[in-house]
């Protein structure tokens, strides 16, 4: 049976305004579910830049090899697709993604 995680997502760094997290706000995901009772705030702006890799990470698949770290481990990150001003009156965030494993 291959092992699955669950993915601990952090907000690491703000760079404007976000109307949704705070830094070190925190989403749970135990694929296919958002463990709701463990998770802070959700955006769908944000989340949005993460969905794709929800399920191959909670499975197992590198972070580095899809381009979410510089090394192997089981750390990664992404950013919010709001760009913040000039273009938006909101602003982006840098994510921290840990994986652990699930028993």
């Amino acid at each position: 049976m291959k092992e699955s995680y669950k993915l601990v997502i952090t907000a690491k760094e703000i760079r404007g305004k976000c109307p949704v997290f705070r830094v070190g706000d925190k989403i749970v995901v135990e694929e296919p579910k958002i463990a709701l009772k463990e998770t802070d705030a959700l955006c769908i702006h944000a989340f949005g830049s993460m969905i794709s890799m929800i399920t191959a990470l909670s499975r197992g698949i590198s972070f580095k090899e899809l381009g979410l770290a510089t090394k192997e481990g089981d750390v990664g990150y992404v950013q919010c697709l709001d760009p913040g001003t000039p273009y938006t009156d909101g602003g982006t965030i840098i994510f921290e993604i840990r994986r652990e494993k699930l028993k």
